[in-house]
């Protein structure tokens, strides 16, 4: 069985923890541990690697190769370095579309875990504009595993982009 790896953190359930730490424990012992908690929910999350999205996308490639999946899915097969993001969030759309094509749980989780993955390393803002670039619906529908392919291309530019 394959183990999946989402490097999130959530803050909520620290949040939550902290508040829960604070009811049971107003002593002076419990103050530290609740500064500790709610510091810890401030601090940056830990970016997941691309080549762990890269691993998610060859096991997913492998795996849709033994089942048929008629679809056809927005693919940017050409994207210039200035648009990998816009690039990248159009490809990760697309993936709920073969998550709804399939009934197979392996790839199921497996997109789960991919677009947490990616998600999370993703620039921090979320919203970065980068101009020149096109919509997901103006890109050429191709079938999944030219999909895949361009995919694993996009992931490959995050991959050569040295951190910032």
């Amino acid at each position: 069985m394959r183990i999946l790896k989402p490097h999130l953190r959530s803050t909520s359930i620290q949040c939550y923890l902290c508040l829960l730490l604070n009811s049971h424990f107003l002593t002076e012992a419990g103050i530290p541990i609740f500064i500790l908690g709610c510091i810890s929910t401030g601090l940056p999350k830990t970016e997941a690697n691309w080549n762990d999205v890269m691993s998610d996308l060859t096991h997913i490639k492998n795996l849709i190769q033994s089942i048929h999946i008629d679809a056809t899915l927005y693919t940017e097969s050409d994207a210039h370095p200035s648009c990998k993001v816009t690039a990248m969030k159009c490809f990760l759309l697309e993936l709920h579309v073969i998550f709804q094509e399939t009934n197979n749980k392996v790839i199921r989780e497996t997109i789960n875990n991919l677009i947490l993955l990616a998600n999370s390393s993703l620039p921090s803002d979320g919203n970065v504009t980068e101009s020149g670039c096109k919509e997901c619906e103006e890109l050429e529908e191709k079938n999944v595993i030219e999909f895949l392919r361009s995919f694993m291309h996009i992931v490959q530019m995050f991959i050569n982009t040295p951190s910032q």
